[in-house]
């Protein structure tokens, strides 16, 4: 005969605030072990059976698998219950974790929609929907592979990557998903030609080692970056003489007036990376802050100060 402090079925079910369904489900499982059987073959309860259902309660209202919430429950009974605990709980955080940002974009597309004009609706649907969610930065690094020189160093490429692709928002507004829908749209479209829209001083042929280009040009962007931060208009001075010493040592020269001009009329504007880097910006940038300096406004600051220094003065 079961001892008379233990519970019924139906007297745990009432006290947990669950019903008897519920209680034999776990049962069934393992999680909720019975103490014994009545005479009639019922299922009897221990009292420390109440403390345990409300924990199995607690953790399937963190929508915890009914396998996790096993593991834990081994954990309470053995050995080291918090390392458990805390072992599940971050694996359950990085499920979680794409799952909520996909949410967050989804909320944010659809505000897009419903606050634009009606008749900018299905453009804007379709590149919306050319979208994963959550959305993926592969395209912006496929796109920059194919237009960065061949056979760069990988430790190169992997460091202009890191500055070129746009850390996406946990939590974007809709100005920031329509800014990546266009720049997912820009970068996807097909490049004409076979030959990489390039600054001609980009290009191995022009004379110029595009590794030693590419693994100096980080310094003379950072140095440009603090310019643009501070406000400051286009000018000569530390972060231009990085840069284009940087251009002169890759093509084993010498920074002169001559070279200067030279360079000058090399690095002429593509508007389509342009438009990447204007992208980016907004895509990066907080609602209500200034600008954040990118590789492409940096460049951009610089070319202005080497033609702002190499204009000849009318007379």
């Amino acid at each position: 005969m079961p001892p008379d402090d233990t519970l019924t079925i139906g007297e745990l079910a009432e006290r947990a605030g669950v019903t008897v369904k519920t209680v034999r489900f776990y049962s069934d499982r393992g999680l909720l072990p019975e103490s014994g059987r009545s005479a009639g073959g019922h299922r009897r309860y221990g009292p420390e059976a109440l403390d345990r259902l409300r924990l199995i309660r607690s953790l399937r209202g963190l929508d915890l698998p009914v396998s996790e919430v096993g593991r834990v429950l081994e954990g309470q009974d053995g050995e080291g219950p918090d390392d458990v605990l805390e072992d599940v709980i971050t694996g359950r955080l990085r499920v979680l974790g794409p799952q909520l940002a996909a949410m967050r974009w989804r909320e944010a597309s659809l505000r897009l929609l419903r606050d634009c004009d009606p008749g900018e609706r299905a453009e804007r649907l379709r590149l919306i929907g050319a979208l994963s969610v959550p959305p993926s930065t592969a395209s912006m690094a496929r796109f920059w592979r194919y237009w960065l020189p061949p056979r760069l160093p990988a430790r190169v490429v992997s460091a202009f990557l890191d500055q070129a692709v746009p850390h996406l928002p946990d939590d974007p507004t809709p100005a920031q998903v329509w800014a990546f829908a266009r720049l997912h749209a820009l970068v996807s479209g097909s490049c004409s030609g076979s030959v990489r829209p390039q600054p001609a001083a980009h290009l191995p042929d022009r004379g110029y080692r595009p590794a030693v280009l590419y693994d100096g040009l980080g310094e003379a962007y950072a140095l440009a970056s603090a310019e643009l931060r501070a406000g400051r208009p286009p000018r000569t001075g530390e972060a231009l003489d990085c840069f284009v010493s940087v251009y002169a040592m890759s093509r084993g020269t010498c920074d002169t007036p001559a070279f200067r001009r030279l360079l000058g009329r090399q690095l002429a504007a593509d508007p389509r990376i342009d438009v990447y880097w204007q992208l980016t910006a907004e895509l990066s940038t907080p609602p209500g802050a200034p600008p954040e300096p990118n590789p492409g406004s940096a460049h951009d600051w610089l070319c202005a100060a080497l033609n702002a220094g190499t204009e000849r003065p009318a007379g």
